[in-house]
């Protein structure tokens, strides 16, 4: 499996392989197979604003969601475990100190679109 890499110190980065409140969140669950909960991932990340797939392998998602007023970018991971049917993930802002909550809200309201779709 992928790894990601880790978060820096700073607090705009949350990761499912992280351990800690400041950067750990839950990775998301799937009952499909990973292909399906792949295209299951895409259809509903593929729906918000400002984001663009910049790399997809069988078992990876990489997108960039940009900051609507400074159109800051932020990297969004997605790495599929079909052993643990598991989708690990990370988001993180590229450049910056604090990103005010940005990352982890937006992976929370992707675990909330995605419920009982995977």
């Amino acid at each position: 499996m992928r790894s990601l890499a880790p978060c820096p110190s700073s607090p705009n980065c949350v990761s499912t392989q992280e351990r800690g409140e400041r950067h750990g969140v839950a990775p998301f669950r799937f009952q499909k197979s990973s292909e399906g909960a792949k295209e299951a991932l895409k259809a509903v990340v593929g729906q918000l604003p400002r984001v663009k797939l910049v790399e997809e392998t069988e078992s990876y998602l990489h997108y960039e969601f940009t900051s609507l007023l400074l159109r800051f970018v932020d990297d969004v991971q997605f790495v599929f475990d079909d052993t643990t049917k598991t989708i690990h993930f990370r988001s993180a802002s590229r450049t910056g100190y604090s990103d005010l909550g940005v990352n982890r809200r937006r992976m929370e309201e992707i675990r909330t679109l995605i419920e009982g779709k995977l």
